[in-house]
């Protein structure tokens, strides 16, 4: 038990002092949200696109947690589509930022990256979720344990296992149980999980590794790709495999 407690406070204060030291205290009203330089321009790459990018969310918040979105774009669109869920307003979130936008001021990271003919009959399945998701009117958000973004997001990862992607563990929200349901098979159809409402679960599958779930931080281990997974710090190991 001592143990266990050691494995989350410690990656948390750590990552507290991260913060403190940092420059991630800035004012969200004058923060920067303009483009990483991460994604081409749309009229200039006519590959279908499917991106996941996460960030450290705004002030304080980003000590424990990323705010993830999700970018799409048709093959020869002439435009990405961008879309958040957030606190404000509907929470669904339709190109109200720059597509590869800093995240008040947190450079993204791609969680997912996949083009061309891979992506091409991904991209509606996405939209569907997305146009279908249940938690869609003034007051659904939740920042915890959900629906919050992150959970957002993993429901459109949901419908697309053949991406056999997985959320980084500072993705507060990603096991909030959006269906309704308390157990059953992971998203990459690898695994297994149970959760009581997103405050406590484990998950155990080859894509997603080993991960205890204790009030939405996550400790756990990667073993596919050798990684440690740890509240407030995250993944510790090799990279997320993005394609």
């Amino acid at each position: 038990m001592v143990l266990l407690v050691l494995l989350i406070v410690v990656p948390l204060a750590f990552s507290t002092v991260t913060y403190l030291l940092g420059d991630r205290r800035v004012s969200w009203q004058t923060a920067d949200r303009s483009s990483a330089g991460l994604l081409p321009k749309a009229s200039e790459h006519p590959d279908a696109v499917i991106r996941v990018y996460a960030a450290r969310t705004v002030r304080w918040r980003g000590i424990f947690a990323v705010h993830t979105w999700i970018v799409v774009k048709e093959r020869d669109a002439p435009r990405y589509s961008r879309y958040d869920y957030t606190a404000w307003g509907a929470p669904i979130r339709i190109d109200g930022f720059v597509a590869d936008g800093r995240w008040f001021g947190a450079v993204p990271e791609a969680i997912v990256s996949v083009d061309g003919a891979k992506a091409e009959p991904l991209v509606p399945k996405i939209r569907a979720v997305i146009e279908n998701y249940r938690f869609r009117d003034d007051g659904d958000y939740s920042a915890w344990p959900g629906p919050n973004s992150n959970t957002f997001v993993q429901a459109a990862l949901d419908a697309v296992p053949e991406l056999q992607a997985v959320l980084p563990p500072t993705a507060i929200g990603k096991d909030y149980p959006y269906r309704g349901e308390w157990y059953g098979i992971t998203a990459s159809r690898t695994g297994v999980f149970a959760t009581l409402g997103g405050y406590l679960g484990l998950t155990m599958g080859w894509i997603e590794g080993i991960e205890l779930n204790l009030f939405g931080g996550v400790l756990g281990i990667d073993i596919r790709r050798p990684a440690l997974k740890f509240p407030g710090i995250g993944r510790l190991g090799l990279p997320l495999a993005r394609r």
